[in-house]
């Protein structure tokens, strides 16, 4: 009695090892499949500048927080000098998820968008996913692009509600 019960423990642990051992593949292969996570590249083509004159400011939020204008809650804030048309921006090494970007054209390289004493913009803006701006600045969700795989590339044209 005692060798058949040895013998039926051997199948059973054999059964268990069967049908265990592809389950612990699986979940090996999912763990790596994580940590191999690919980061993205953004390549914001800048479309519609009325000159070269100044730079492009631009931020990047990967939330709504602070968005669009608080440039100490963005991922990323910089200005670059204007040096071709369509101005080319990139980012790398972006986690994939969403992002939202606000650029301006500041002609006049003072690092904020101008405006006139009624609060009208005087200088080009612009916001990722082109939402339209009819009052005031739109929300996260309304400019968000989702940046996944190895690159995503977009485009933002700019507006000019008046001319410098």
């Amino acid at each position: 009695m005692q060798s058949k019960l040895k013998i039926r423990l051997r199948k059973g642990f054999s059964l268990g090892l069967m049908v265990l051992l592809p389950v612990l593949g699986n979940l090996v292969f999912l763990a790596n499949t994580r940590a191999n996570i690919i980061n993205s590249n953004l390549t914001v083509e800048v479309d519609g500048l009325k000159n070269q004159t100044g730079q492009i400011c631009f931020t990047i939020f990967s939330d709504s927080e602070g968005f669009p204008d608080n440039d100490k809650n963005a991922l990323q804030a910089q200005c670059v000098k204007i040096t071709e048309t369509p101005q080319k921006l990139d980012f790398s090494d972006l986690k994939p998820g969403n992002y939202a970007i606000a650029l301006i054209h500041d002609a006049n390289e003072d690092g904020i968008l101008n405006r006139n004493s009624f609060g009208i913009p005087t200088e080009g803006f612009g916001f990722s996913n082109n939402p339209t701006i009819l009052t005031g600045p739109p929300k996260f969700n309304d400019s968000a692009v989702l940046v996944v795989g190895p690159n995503t590339n977009i485009q933002i044209k700019l507006q000019y509600f008046l001319s410098n």
